[in-house]
């Protein structure tokens, strides 16, 4: 995998161990020799993961919109910055540019892009990995939903075990980049037939 987007909260959360993680995911993306592809912010988890990676050495593309820009606090430093016009085309373009998806603690936002990236590989609109890094159990209640819909009969197993689950950066990173889905399967980015 070249690039991996980052899905992360815009804000530092509690406790500063989600900061340090947010650091760490950034650092290990960096000396893997993979470029970060992530929301575009400078304040929070996205600023903390954003400024690990550029200490590293890491290439790191910002995406976010022009709305956003002030709002997000867009950092300053990237090595690339993309400015689009709608939450919609930062998803798009995002997705375009990655070949892996990893989503940190964060709110709706970020929920909301992780599933949208999950259920497009549920689809099998692409054939990238996405997986949850779930730093100091912040995501233990959402892993027991995603089971307990299993259990009700509403997620297949399958489509349930496409999120990778792990609370270390670097064993999530490995993990990512040793799945593979089924062969015949292609990106199909949106708008596209």
């Amino acid at each position: 995998m070249r690039r991996i987007c980052v899905f992360a909260g815009s804000r530092a959360g509690k406790p500063s161990v989600l900061r340090r993680c947010a650091a760490e995911l950034g650092r290990c993306i960096a000396e893997s020799g993979q470029g970060l592809v992530y929301g575009g912010g400078g304040t929070g988890l996205m600023g903390a993961l954003a400024d690990a990676a550029l200490a590293a050495g890491g290439h790191v593309t910002g995406v976010i919109p022009e709305a956003l820009v002030r709002r997000e606090v867009a950092h300053g430093e990237l090595s690339e910055l993309r400015v689009v016009g709608s939450m919609h085309e930062r998803k798009a373009l995002m997705s375009e540019l990655a070949d892996g998806f990893i989503a940190l603690p964060g709110g709706l936002g970020t929920l909301e892009e992780l599933f949208e990236v999950l259920t497009w590989t549920q689809l099998a609109l692409h054939r990238k990995p996405c997986g949850l890094l779930n730093v100091d159990g912040y995501y233990d209640a959402l892993i027991a939903f995603l089971d307990h819909a299993v259990a009700r009969g509403l997620l297949d197993q399958g489509n349930r075990d496409l999120l990778l689950v792990d609370d270390r950066p670097a064993s999530l990173l490995e993990t990512l980049a040793r799945t593979s889905l089924p062969p015949g399967q292609r990106w199909i980015g949106p708008g596209q037939t």
